[in-house]
């Protein structure tokens, strides 16, 4: 926005995501990767917004450092779409264009999901429950994913949260 205006361009020059801004900090050789906790298989949902702004794979490659930990990237639209898959009128076709997401995400019985969009990340929760549900009417209850925010995940691989 406002590509002309010098403000909003040193603005822009200054902001990161969190996650480019620790990849960067590791090629710099200035991140501490003394992670202390393992995450086991983690299903990693990348969202639209982190397309479109160009940011790239970099919370997957900042996951896939914690030792003992499998990270599935999951790359497609969850079909949350901001407020747009809260709205009674639209959270049935929601759920049913995130069903992709949902499936890929349980692929490999994760213990935890993520993602950066926290939107997102409730959505694939919710559409994964479901999934699971409807599988296992005949079939023995399995343990459920945790969701957790990339951010959550790393202080805990750093032994800062539980």
């Amino acid at each position: 926005m406002f590509p002309e205006d010098e403000d909003v361009k040193a603005v822009q020059e200054a902001m990161f995501d969190p996650f480019e801004y620790f990849v960067l900090r590791h090629r710099d050789g200035l991140l501490s990767t003394d992670f202390k906790t393992p995450l086991g298989k983690v299903s990693y949902h990348i969202p639209c917004h982190s397309r479109v702004q160009n940011v790239g794979q970099k919370t997957r490659e900042l996951l896939q450092m914690v030792p003992a930990t499998e990270v599935n990237t999951v790359e497609r639209c969850s079909g949350h779409a901001g407020t747009w898959g809260v709205k009674k009128e639209f959270h049935a076709t929601a759920m049913k264009i995130g069903k992709p997401v949902f499936r890929s995400m349980a692929q490999n019985t994760p213990d935890y999901i993520s993602s950066d969009c926290q939107l997102a990340g409730h959505h694939i929760e919710q559409g994964m429950g479901e999934l699971a549900n409807a599988q296992s009417d005949n079939a023995a209850p399995t343990a459920s994913p945790k969701l957790a925010h990339p951010l959550t995940l790393i202080r805990k691989a750093y032994g800062l949260a539980d």
